[in-house]
């Protein structure tokens, strides 16, 4: 029988309680491995709210989606009318859903700001790689359960994005036709397809979100938080094991917290009562059209925070591919010449070079632009061996690293930005510029992020209270 923690008879009732509860869950243990005696760097910056916040927006989603879940009908016939009984019939149903769709793109920019923060502090090096694999792989779940989302409302744009989307998983050779119709359930885009997504949607993905979740907070909790020096306060401790650098998460940051999630949800309700639909970027003004198969809309695009990789997908024509086999060509020639490789590994490079560029010429452009659109998210969880800079943080970099950061930033908000517009001849050769500069960025980062000269790194953090 396990040891009971006895308490004082004349303790007060909530001491009683509490120790009642920690004798069989370890209740006050979990509050101070994670909160009370959980220390953190003293320096956390602003861009360090945006974990909370993402947490933030993950409950205000889930609270709000099974309230929605309540009235709405996954039904091919009954889905839009069930959306608009929702916001007209529904006591607060109009709130509700608002505040589920302006969360929808919350979350994402939240979740963008944390991985800008993570990108340029290095908090995916050594010994967080982990955490930032588990935040990559929450990141992906979140798009596969955003784009199921976008479906249900069972609009023009819900529609007619769905078809073009499932359709491009056609495109992959062999088994491409059986896949799309795995996906949708029958031969078109119809209640099959809103069934399936419907349950991903509401049950299978937010299971996996959360795990991902809870495997995120955990990693970050057992190697500590990265700060904006870089520098682990694990090294330097008082004679209580205590890090000299380090101040509790409760009460400090808690409340540094508090702060950011009150300026959020001023911002976040005054889009909510004033502009839900941001201006069609939130919710498309074609999703308030009910679903048509016989009616394709002038231009369809997905929604703002998809574009960027819809806009590497369109950038893949058949004149890109000479480019990319141009690059692949090159890369494998910079690989034998000035790689230090033994004979055969240089032949293996050569070798395969040859493979893929006969790949690249044989495939249709359609499949490399899903393989590019793919390859733009999953090159992410690569990130912590790309990256050979002999510090973390941006502080201690060169300056042409900073510029080189932002225009990847500014790189990226353009693509988004053409993802957005129809097709035309200037909007494909700026998509496929920003292309190459973003996978460039990446595969290049070996190289480019050891040259420069480098600041020196303090022993301790650097602050200075406010």
């Amino acid at each position: 029988m396990a040891d009971f923690k006895e308490i004082s008879p004349d303790a007060p009732a909530g001491a009683k309680l509490m120790n009642w509860v920690d004798n069989r869950f370890p209740a006050t243990k979990m509050f101070k491995e994670h909160l009370s005696e959980y220390y953190a760097p003293k320096n956390l910056n602003i861009w360090y709210m945006f974990g909370s916040l993402s947490l933030l927006v993950l409950v205000i989603q889930i609270v709000t989606g099974i309230f929605l879940t309540m009235n709405y009908k996954p039904d091919a016939a009954l889905a839009f009318g069930s959306v608009e009984y929702i916001m007209r019939d529904v006591p607060w149903g109009w709130l509700i859903r608002y505040m589920h769709s302006t969360g929808a793109s919350a979350f994402f920019i939240v979740v963008y700001l944390h991985m800008f923060r993570g990108l340029i502090y290095g908090s995916y090096r050594k010994p967080r790689e982990l955490i930032w694999i588990f935040g990559c792989a929450i990141f992906l779940a979140l798009m596969a359960e955003a784009f199921m989302g976008y479906l249900l409302p069972w609009g023009q744009m819900s529609y007619w994005g769905a078809q073009v989307i499932v359709n491009l998983f056609a495109a992959i050779p062999f088994v491409g036709p059986d896949l799309a119709l795995l996906i949708r359930g029958d031969y078109v885009v119809g209640d099959a397809t809103l069934n399936r997504f419907f349950a991903f949607h509401v049950i299978a993905v937010p299971l996996v979100l959360l795990g991902l979740v809870v495997a995120h907070i955990i990693a970050l909790h057992e190697v500590g938080s990265n700060n904006p020096d870089g520098v682990e306060i694990k090294a330097k401790k008082d004679a209580n094991g205590k890090p000299l650098d380090g101040i509790a998460f409760h009460p400090f940051y808690t409340v540094h917290d508090i702060f950011g999630v009150s300026v959020f949800l001023l911002a976040f309700s005054a889009v909510v009562f004033f502009a839900p639909e941001a201006g069609g970027y939130f919710l498309e003004y074609n999703n308030f059209i009910p679903a048509d198969p016989l009616k394709t809309p002038a231009h369809i695009a997905p929604v703002w925070y998809f574009t960027p990789f819809y806009s590497m997908l369109r950038a893949i024509t058949t004149e890109m591919m000479y480019v990319l086999v141009l690059c692949v060509v090159v890369a494998a020639a910079l690989g034998v010449l000035k790689g230090q490789l033994a004979g055969l590994f240089k032949a293996i490079l050569l070798g395969g070079a040859v493979a893929v560029v006969a790949m690249m010429l044989s495939i249709d452009a359609k499949f490399w632009g899903v393989v590019v659109m793919g390859g733009a998210v999953i090159i992410l969880f690569f990130l912590p061996w790309l990256d050979n800079s002999p510090v973390k943080s941006i502080r201690y970099r060169p300056t042409w690293h900073k510029w080189l950061y932002g225009i990847f930033v500014v790189n990226f908000l353009v693509l988004g930005y053409l993802g957005i517009k129809p097709p035309s001849p200037i909007n494909e050769r700026v998509s496929q510029v920003g292309t190459l500069f973003y996978f460039g960025f990446f595969l290049l980062m070996p190289w480019w992020s050891r040259i420069g000269s480098f600041k020196s790194v303090p022993d301790r953090v650097t602050f200075t209270a406010h």
